[in-house]
């Protein structure tokens, strides 16, 4: 290789010749054109031409010689050119914006220059054709916003000014553009709006006449949750309800977990967790290691590790309600009773279907001498076994159970014969099979109820529950649940002759027994109460002073007469659900009292009584129905 860069050197005869040519200018295309002419004048044949055709081919071989390093050349020359242009590219990167607008303004002026007749409008029409070209994913560039250096990737946004921005810049400006779309976009039709105004009513989140302070802040609170740092030492009462209403919209996630977590808290209660992740059921146990109780719902990421965790951390828990926690294994189940179970009062637990067995619940008994409150809602696991392990706790004051496989009548005289003058709230939902011998174990043992479910029950006669409350030695009740307590036979929809769940008789008993100290009554899908017994119980001369929830919902004889009756036998009412009464309507509605269900479709699914009192509602519905 000789000294010339990019050039390939040829040793002997030709190289001369090469050089030569190269130094007089003359290309290949000329030596052939010149060897073409002249045989073209001299077409003469011997062996005179021998020595003139070698010498021809040779000139021959050296012209292709010469196109070849021209070629090169020229491809050196344009590569040298190319990395120049990527050098002064980086330089006018680098230089910011200032260097763009000179650089700007020079190009300007040479456009100028070489046309004078430029106007304005050319102007503005170059200012739009002239822009610095991007950088690469993979470059450096500084923030267009914080003047930062980044790295540029394929989604780095781009700035107002056509710069590019590093992401937490990039991250805010979507966001300032989400609100300025949001505050253009056209108000919700009336059709949404009606149903969250409605749907509010029937959360507790918004009740009929001006709002108070606290629910304004609340609500505020709520509607800002990503701007909220901390919430200072509000009361554990309003922290439970801002977490409501925080799961209520679903924004009970990892960031703002800890608005609702502080080591002089006993409590924590998280009623939608299903945004969670185990860090952050570490991060629950770590900053508030002095619980008392701890409500998690939808836990669907709690696991073993989380669990060791609060054992290991949280030693004076007193109350625990997990629904959902299906993750957590049999074996821990059975550590957590016997670790933490001395201490234990409540138990709430809800939708296991992977574990809690029978084993599980005989451990909890053996384990929670002190516990007063049970509730097992949809423990897939558990069955009569769990049944007879429960008659066996010796403090129990509450009990709740909803059981999906079959327990026999035997079971649950045993268990309310056994704790029966403890209780003091017994729920058994969807009991199917149980009949009149267990309303009377309930009647012979229970003394000291103040709370009664007995639901979804299509065997338990009106006879049993009239003969439950005639001279039950029991004090009045204050919430009495008997819903879808009815015979269900579509072959015969006016129910057999001896009426099967709550009917005429059993509603009379009942209200005659408990209805002063009533103030929870639910007597949904009950329809064999007849018109006649409505009257009679809500007449507007018997008064039940406590009373301040009704739900009548699906009870086919209730009209309107009925409705009217309630408002003025309860002065403390409050709500009122009449869901599927198809003979209600022209309902006006009292002061401080919400109808809900009634309503044709136009209008609103909660009517919410102002300005009136219940004489002048009940003569206006009297002046309609004549």
């Amino acid at each position: 290789m000789s000294g010339r860069r990019g050039v390939n050197t040829v040793r002997g005869p030709q190289s001369a010749l090469t050089s030569f040519l190269a130094a007089n200018n003359i290309s290949a295309a000329q030596i052939a054109e010149d060897y073409r002419r002249r045989r073209a004048a001299d077409p003469g044949e011997g062996p005179s031409t021998a020595a003139p055709t070698q010498d021809q081919d040779e000139a021959l071989a050296a012209a292709a010689q010469a196109e070849e390093d021209e070629k090169k050349t020229k491809k050196r020359k344009r590569k040298e050119e190319d990395a120049i242009d990527e050098i002064k590219k980086a330089k006018k990167a680098k230089g910011g914006k200032a260097a763009d607008k000179k650089e700007k303004a020079n190009a300007k002026k040479k456009a100028k220059k070489a046309n004078p007749d430029l106007d304005d409008s050319d102007e503005e029409d170059y200012d739009i054709d002239y822009k610095k070209a991007k950088p690469a994913p993979g470059q450096f560039e500084h923030c267009e916003s914080c003047n930062k250096r980044f790295t540029v990737t394929p989604y780095s946004k781009e700035g107002p000014d056509g710069g590019l921005l590093c992401t937490p810049c990039g991250k805010e400006m979507t966001k300032d553009l989400k609100k300025e779309q949001k505050a253009l976009q056209p108000k919700a039709a009336a059709g949404k709006r009606r149903r969250k105004v409605e749907s509010e009513k029937l959360d507790g989140v918004s009740t009929g006449g001006a709002k108070s302070l606290v629910q304004l802040c609340l609500q505020r609170v709520a509607q800002h949750h990503d701007d909220v740092e901390e919430l200072g030492d509000l009361p554990p009462k309003l922290l439970e309800r801002l977490s409501e209403i925080f799961s209520k919209k679903r924004v009970m996630k990892p960031k703002t977990l800890p608005l609702f977590l502080r080591p002089d808290l006993d409590s924590v209660v998280v009623h939608d967790a299903a945004y969670l992740e185990e860090e952050d059921y570490l991060q629950m146990f770590s900053v508030v290691p002095n619980m008392k109780k701890l409500v998690l719902s939808n836990t669907c990421q709690l696991k073993d590790k989380s669990m060791d965790y609060m054992l290991e951390r949280c030693h004076e828990l007193r109350h625990i309600a997990l629904y959902a926690a299906n993750l957590v294994s049999e074996e821990m189940w059975h550590r957590l009773f016997r670790e933490a179970g001395a201490k234990l009062e409540v138990i709430k637990l809800k939708w296991l279907d992977a574990a809690f067995e029978d084993e599980a619940v005989r451990d909890m008994v053996n384990c929670c001498p002190n516990l007063e409150r049970l509730k097992l809602k949809l423990c897939r696991r558990i069955g009569q076994d769990s049944i007879d392990s429960i008659a066996e706790l010796p403090a129990l004051q509450h009990l709740t159970l909803h059981i999906g496989r079959e327990v026999s009548n035997d079971a649950l005289i045993n268990l309310i014969e056994k704790r029966g003058s403890l209780l003091e709230t017994l729920s058994l939902e969807k009991f199917l099979d149980a009949d009149d011998a267990v309303v009377e174990a309930i009647h012979d043992n229970c003394n000291r109820l103040s709370k009664l479910r007995l639901s979804e029950n299509d065997t338990i006669t009106d006879a049993g529950f009239t003969a439950l409350f005639d001279n039950w030695s029991n004090p009045p009740l204050t919430f009495a649940d008997f819903n879808s307590t009815r015979d269900v036979d579509n072959n015969n929809p006016t129910g057999p002759e001896e009426a099967v769940g709550l009917a005429s008789s059993g509603f009379a008993a009942l209200m005659a027994h408990s209805g002063p100290s009533l103030k929870h009554l639910d007597i949904a899908s009950c329809r064999f109460i007849e018109l006649s017994a409505f009257c009679d119980v809500f007449n507007g001369a018997q008064s039940y002073p406590a009373l301040e929830y009704i739900n009548i919902s699906f009870c086919n004889k209730v009209d309107t007469s009925v409705v009217a009756g309630i408002f003025q036998s309860c002065p403390k009412l409050k709500s009122l659900v009449a869901f599927g009464c198809f003979d209600v309507d022209n309902v006006v509605v009292p002061r401080s009292i919400a109808l809900i269900g009634v309503p044709r479709a136009q209008d609103a699914i909660i009517q919410q009584g102002m300005g009136i009192d219940v004489d002048e509602a009940v003569g206006r519905m009297v002046e309609v129905g004549a």
